[in-house]
């Protein structure tokens, strides 16, 4: 399953990558997130189903001083998983 997943709130200069970055991990969710100018966090997300559904219910958490507004995931185009570094791990990309 791969979804592309868009963050809003304030979610920027909190950690939220970071600890992204774990929870991805620990789940086995390939893909990247990244910080976009209009101040949301951006993510992909490529894995089991399961894995990568409880990553996105994650979102909503995030880290301790995030205040998260909303979590909008789509399925993205099965051949985006090239782009998220399926089988790869898990990254923090440019901001864009």
């Amino acid at each position: 399953m791969i979804v592309r997943v868009t963050i809003g709130g304030h979610v920027q200069g909190v950690g939220y990558r970071a600890w992204m970055e774990i929870e991805a991990r620990a789940r086995g969710v390939a893909g990247w997130v990244r910080n976009r100018l209009n101040g949301e966090v951006e993510a992909l997300f490529a894995g089991p189903p399961d894995a990568v559904e409880a990553l996105c219910v994650a979102c909503w958490r995030g880290p301790a001083h995030a205040r998260v507004d909303k979590v909008e995931a789509v399925e993205a185009n099965p051949a985006a998983a090239a782009l998220a570094g399926e089988g790869t791990g898990f990254r923090q990309i440019a901001t864009l």
